[in-house]
């Protein structure tokens, strides 16, 4: 029996695909589950019989009864449906087959759990402010906690976060940003906290100036203390052009 899982995310429903048999030629069988939880008023069985890629007669437990699809399948639908042991026996095959197996199934996937890796990046932004953007990957369970500290105080003000994003993988993704005025001595910080993790995940912004900014700096404070020099200069000049007189 092959086993597929498809997000619930993408799907109101996981599908299980029990097994597939061959009977005569041309003719098949498939036996399928849908469910949202493991409880079994939550799983569907479905059972499908195919003739020649075309499905003619079906099972499903949401209705109760089978239900034919083609002129054959539908003689095949009333003879089936008149037999009480034989709707009876269809009935309990979802119990039979697969309730237990997918609760062993989503225990053995949902118990598992995956570290998050993050990226701690700076985005353009228009006036003097900051804009520092913690991008985390791959994580999963979905549950997570990402924020922003500076010298380990918890920020607040200027926090956005995107909505938890579902990749098509079973994983997750988030974004966070902060928008702050960087000041000398900022020592901003990222922190993702996951099940997965032993401790926090720390990704600190160090520079609370960027290298342009500092370039900036540099170049500003040097042409201040030109300016003083020259005219430091120049009034020496004038004071001593002045007594020469």
């Amino acid at each position: 029996a092959a086993v597929e899982f498809l997000r619930p995310s993408l799907a109101p429903s996981v599908f299980c695909a029990v097994g597939l048999s061959l009977g005569l030629v041309g003719v098949a069988v498939g036996t399928f589950f849908l469910f949202n939880s493991t409880e079994p008023k939550d799983i569907q069985l479905i059972v499908s019989y195919f003739y020649n890629k075309q499905e003619y007669l079906r099972f499903d437990s949401r209705v109760g009864r089978y239900v034919g699809y083609t002129e054959h399948g539908k003689k095949n639908a009333e003879a089936w449906n008149k037999d009480p042991s034989e709707l009876e026996r269809a009935r309990h095959e979802k119990d039979r087959v697969c309730v237990h197996s997918v609760k062993v199934d989503v225990d053995a996937i949902l118990s598992k759990s995956v570290e998050p890796y993050a990226v701690l990046s700076s985005v353009p932004s228009a006036g003097s402010d900051r804009v520092l953007v913690c991008s985390v990957y791959s994580f999963f369970p979905k549950d997570i906690t990402v924020s922003w500290t500076n010298h380990q105080q918890l920020l607040t003000t200027g926090v956005t976060s995107t909505d938890l994003v579902p990749d098509a993988d079973w994983y997750y993704q988030l974004h966070s940003q902060l928008e702050y005025s960087p000041r000398s001595g900022d020592q901003i910080s990222c922190v993702v906290e996951h099940i997965s993790l032993k401790e926090p995940l720390v990704l600190d912004w160090e520079d609370a100036l960027s290298d342009g900014d500092r370039n900036k700096f540099a170049i500003g404070a040097s042409g201040l203390v030109l300016g003083l020099v020259l005219s430091l200069a120049g009034f020496i000049f004038y004071k001593h052009k002045s007594r020469g007189e």
